[in-house]
């Protein structure tokens, strides 16, 4: 028997096949304006008995696929435990939102906080912010990671942030300078997140942000700390939906 997992996110979707607990396939997509019609490509192809999805665009999945849906935050939990059964902490930073999750001893979530009001702290903030200084999303970390000191940004409201980047920039700040400011920004608020849910235990850095070479760094040195960061972060969901999709049978 073949299970699917599908993690349907704001900016991209993941899938994972299993077959005796193993995995056999991996796929990603971006999201695009039609979700649904990137995950039937995605599927092209794909043999599976059972499938179940989770992330922003779960709800449509179900409609569209009548499948069972998880929510992110026990996709996560169980994917993550699978991968490293140590780890107590889960930071999942996304295109849409970020989450910590703190785990017991056999995974169980406990506590969580979820930040999906507002772009700040996501994914999207550090899209716009690279545009906004002319670098790749792809290599905004490794550049932010070149400057000697940070300039820090006083608003975390994007709108705002953009402007004063802007600014900034029209005044001839250094742009790598501003990039570790604006990382900074985001590590703190992912700290307070942290520390709200689980002051201690290993920390698991999932979702696409945890790609970023600059944000591992500086959350290591904020935590005073080593984080864990798999090596496919962003299919951390996908797994933990898939595993579920095999216990549901």
């Amino acid at each position: 028997m073949r299970y699917a997992g599908i993690d349907i996110g704001s900016r991209s979707i993941e899938l994972v096949v299993l077959e005796n607990c193993e995995i056999i396939e991996t796929k990603q997509a971006d999201s695009g304006f039609d979700p649904m019609a990137q995950a039937r490509k995605l599927l092209k192809g794909v043999e599976h008995d059972h499938i179940m999805a989770t992330g922003y665009g779960r709800h449509l999945f179900e409609l569209s696929f009548d499948t069972p849906t998880v929510t992110e935050i026990k996709a996560y939990a169980v994917g993550a435990n699978a991968l490293f059964p140590d780890v107590r902490t889960i930071l999942d930073i996304g295109g849409q939102d970020s989450k910590a999750i703190a785990l017991n001893e056999n995974g169980k979530v406990m506590k969580f906080e979820m930040n999906d009001r507002c772009a700040a702290g996501t994914g999207k903030f550090l899209e716009i912010m690279a545009h906004a200084l002319g670098f790749g999303l792809d290599q905004f970390g490794a550049e932010a990671l070149k400057a000697t000191k940070d300039i820090q940004i006083s608003s975390m409201c994007t709108v705002f942030a953009e402007s004063e980047v802007t600014s900034l920039v029209a005044k001839g700040e250094d742009r790598r300078e501003i990039a570790l400011g604006l990382h900074a920004s985001v590590v703190r608020r992912a700290v307070g997140m942290l520390k709200r849910v689980c002051p201690d235990g290993n920390i698991f850095f999932a979702g696409g942000v945890a790609k970023n070479s600059c944000m591992c760094n500086l959350l290591e040195d904020a935590l005073g700390q080593k984080i864990t960061v798999p090596q496919n972060p962003q299919m951390v969901g996908a797994l933990g939906a898939a595993l579920l999709a095999d216990e549901r049978k």
